[in-house]
């Protein structure tokens, strides 16, 4: 039989997949061509735009075949690899093949290159020859990369402390536990001038030294304390990220929507929330502009001790 007639049917099933295939991960070319900085699925009111176009301006994301950037879907290792790519330049500290060391990273897999940078500049690892690309990532791993792969360390400060003089707090323990003198009606209407005048002297507030609360800086601000001063949710941090989260809170590069003051550490980031936190991170360096304090989305910026 003659099996020419068949050919058309199976390049058009190779086109369908090539499509299917397509839609699924970013759009990655190098040619020369203006970036995309605006997507029909980010609005101009989307909380995170400010972030999206910012990065998309300098082609550090990129959206999808259809023109989509998808900003609520969760983030993969693998669009993190490429994103980091772009965003920092790292000196490696190491030296590996290429991404395709990895058992699960194929020869001309799209990311390849990003992954090999990405862990040779620090930021990201495998785990027994995987790499798994297409896995989600947490929120608290993309902080930690970014952390690791930057340096960025806790920085200790002290916070100021209301210390009350020991003179004060005997004389209100007295006052605590003096008795009320009982004294019989009519002698009461006798002493009436003396106990107004009692009265008015204790209005009168006496000068001492001593008495008046000191305030002085020697409190050590800890990682500990820093992550439970800005976060609801902390104790999902686990302890030995405390460090790692602290860092990136003072440099100001974490950004948590709807509520800044929960992280929610252990759930997929998105790939609106990456746009954030990456913007934040170039704005610490000094790469790219700091978000105006007038835009809504600089509310959702944790500050320590800012964000009610």
């Amino acid at each position: 039989m003659n099996n020419l007639g068949r050919l058309p049917i199976i390049g058009a099933s190779i086109i369908t997949l090539g499509l299917a295939i397509g839609g699924a991960i970013p759009l990655v070319s190098n040619a020369q061509t203006s970036p995309q900085s605006t997507f029909p699925d980010v609005p101009s009111d989307y909380w995170a735009q400010p972030f999206i176009r910012g990065l998309a301006e300098r082609n550090i994301i990129t959206g999808y075949p259809d023109g989509t950037y998808r900003p609520k879907q969760a983030l993969e290792r693998d669009e993190f690899a490429a994103i980091i790519r772009k965003a920092f330049d790292q000196d490696r500290e190491k030296q590996i093949e290429s991404g395709s060391v990895y058992k699960d990273v194929p020869q001309g897999y799209w990311a390849s290159q990003a992954i090999e940078e990405s862990v040779e500049q620090g930021f990201l690892s495998g785990d027994q020859n995987l790499f798994r690309p297409r896995q989600e990532v947490s929120k608290l791993e993309a902080i930690n990369a970014l952390t690791r792969g930057l340096d960025l360390n806790y920085q200790a400060s002290v916070s100021p402390v209301t210390i009350i003089p020991p003179y004060t707090r005997r004389r209100a323990a007295a006052n605590r536990r003096r008795k009320p003198l009982m004294l019989p009606i009519g002698i009461t209407s006798l002493m009436q001038p003396l106990l107004i005048q009692r009265a008015n002297a204790a209005r009168t507030p006496s000068v001492t030294t001593d008495s008046q609360p000191t305030t002085t800086a020697t409190a050590p601000l800890t990682p500990a304390s820093i992550v439970q001063q800005a976060y609801k949710d902390a104790d999902q941090i686990p302890e030995n990220a405390v460090p790692q989260v602290a860092a990136a809170t003072q440099s100001n590069i974490v950004v948590n929507y709807p509520n800044p003051n929960v992280l929610n550490p252990n759930q997929a980031i998105s790939r609106g929330e990456t746009a954030a936190l990456v913007y934040q991170t170039m704005a610490a360096q000094g790469k790219v502009p700091q978000i105006d304090s007038n835009n809504p989305a600089a509310k959702y910026i944790v500050r320590v001790g800012e964000n009610k």
